[in-house]
């Protein structure tokens, strides 16, 4: 399987090998060298660490308008 490399430096992971692998959208994977001196991938299963904002977005359930939280976060009183 062949894949071009765009003038980023980016390459297509090919289907059949995402597959294999199970490489999913957020999966990290390493380029590693043999003795031989053929790169190959592999799929390390870390995730890409979310920041402290995205880990809570979209969880609040409380019942405050838009400017009752930016109040609240200002510190207004």
């Amino acid at each position: 399987m062949a894949s071009r490399v765009t003038s980023k430096g980016q390459v297509t992971i090919p289907k059949r090998v995402r597959d294999a692998l199970g490489i999913k959208p957020g999966s990290v994977v390493d380029f590693d060298m043999d003795a031989n001196g053929n790169i190959v991938l592999v799929k390390t299963g870390n995730k890409r660490r979310k920041s402290r904002f995205e880990s809570i977005r979209g969880r609040f359930r409380g019942r405050m308008s838009t400017d009752q939280i930016m109040a609240l976060l200002r510190g207004d009183d």
